[in-house]
């Protein structure tokens, strides 16, 4: 179990960044919130988990410990694999799907591509006595505190760049995902002025409700 690494980043991409860690570089599939924390040269830790599939090693990272427990937590839940458990974290900090599983919010679990009301019960009677309480108070939605070695949020790879390939992990088509794209420009631009950023975990949420999710 590799349960955490720390190194330069040397490179990202929409899906994920390259840090290298003892002279290795270690390819980590993250969500573009936790992408767009990490800057190329960098030092940066990360929490990860490692999936082991027989044709191949997928190593997932997280912002913070409490990110990547919930990750293996949901992966427990019956139909739920690695990809639909970072899905879920795309669209939701780690507070807020403790919150709609605690409270049976279906409709806030629905908003993950690929969890329809079936599989959001399933999760609401699976899960709600397990998931416990935050521990961490970090979010990707405008939480004051970062987690220790991550620097300020700044998108270095194009948000629109990390928008899209998060919508196509999703499964939209770029078809479906550039004209969302075009309206949340302005979006982008008025977190810039405000905030000196841009915060792709929140357009991405943005983007999904333009797309017709509830």
């Amino acid at each position: 179990m590799i349960a955490s690494i720390s190194g330069r980043v040397a490179a990202v991409a929409p899906d994920g960044a390259v840090v290298e860690v003892g002279g290795i570089g270690l390819s980590v599939q993250c969500t573009p919130g936790t992408i767009a924390r990490l800057q190329v040269g960098e030092q940066a830790r990360l929490a990860t988990s490692l999936v082991v599939r027989e044709d191949s090693l997928t190593l997932y990272g997280f912002a913070d410990d409490d990110e990547r427990q919930l990750f293996e937590l949901l992966q427990t839940a019956n139909g739920v694999g690695p990809r639909l458990a970072q899905a879920v974290l795309a669209i939701h900090p780690p507070r807020e799907v403790r919150r709609a599983v605690s409270m049976g919010d279906l409709k806030a679990l629905m908003q993950v591509p690929g969890i329809g009301k079936k599989g959001a019960e399933r999760l609401v009677l699976e899960l709600r006595d397990r998931l416990g309480v935050t521990t961490s108070d970090t979010s990707l939605d405008g939480g004051t505190a970062l987690p220790a070695g991550l620097g300020p949020i700044t998108a270095v790879a194009p948000w629109r760049d990390q928008l899209a390939a998060a919508l196509l992990q999703l499964g939209w088509s770029n078809r479906e995902a550039d004209p969302v794209l075009t309206t949340l420009d302005s979006v982008a631009e008025e977190q810039q002025a405000a905030t000196g950023r841009v915060d792709v975990a929140v357009l991405l949420r943005q983007a999904l409700q333009l797309l017709g999710r509830p």
